[in-house]
């Protein structure tokens, strides 16, 4: 986990976000706030968060779907980055950490553009599947507990439409996926799902060295 783009050296990273980062000051005011937790490197980084705005503008997304929320900076970003109606439902099962997003997304005035579903996420994805809303989301993020991944990216598969994006976190795993020596439940399951996303004809792939690693896949039509 990383909240900083993996292995860039500092002098090189602080000029990225010097020229580059567009960070809202709600935004800033709520990764501050989670520095202060110990799982702190659970937060995606601010440049991933921007990263991820302007693919939401890009495809125009209007319907999007998260898959861990933690204390809300990627939900956060994303709902700042919806038109007026659109909508961002967001998977998670800790009302402790959601009670952060959920301060954070009133503050900036985006609360009517969220809907959080507290329950275990296969759950909400089955449940959403169940309610007939199959093809209708536009984006997708995942970013959970890593030994689901596969359940998740099959869930969100049926979920978005044809032309949509799925973005996954953390597909480097502080390089861990690398190091043969590293056989951890997580690692290996990060291995795994790499590894079926490559031979998924389904989709167009692209591993992007952003933050902990980010996979995006298009959903071919």
């Amino acid at each position: 986990m990383s909240n900083t783009t993996y292995q860039l050296p500092p002098v090189v990273y602080d000029y990225l976000l010097m020229h580059s980062l567009r960070e809202a000051p709600i935004l800033k005011q709520l990764r501050d706030e989670t520095a202060q937790l110990p799982q702190k490197a659970m937060q995606i980084a601010p440049e991933q968060g921007q990263f991820m705005a302007m693919l939401v503008r890009l495809l125009g997304a209007r319907k999007a779907l998260e898959v861990g929320v933690f204390t809300g900076y990627s939900s956060l970003a994303v709902a700042l980055a919806l038109p007026n109606g659109g909508q961002l439902i967001a998977c998670d099962n800790n009302e402790l950490w959601t009670a952060t997003a959920q301060r954070y997304w009133a503050l900036a005035g985006v609360a009517d553009r969220v809907e959080l579903r507290l329950a275990p996420a296969l759950e909400t994805l089955d449940r959403l599947i169940a309610e007939g809303q199959t093809g209708s989301f536009d984006f997708a993020f995942i970013d959970a507990d890593k030994e689901s991944y596969l359940n998740y990216y099959e869930r969100c598969m049926a979920l978005v439409r044809p032309g949509g994006l799925i973005a996954i976190d953390n597909v480097l795993w502080d390089g861990q996926v690398a190091d043969p020596n590293n056989n951890e439940p997580d690692t290996q399951a990060i291995r795994a799902f790499n590894q079926f996303l490559t031979a998924d004809d389904r989709i167009d792939i692209s591993m992007v060295p952003i933050g902990d690693g980010l996979t995006l896949a298009h959903k071919r039509g």
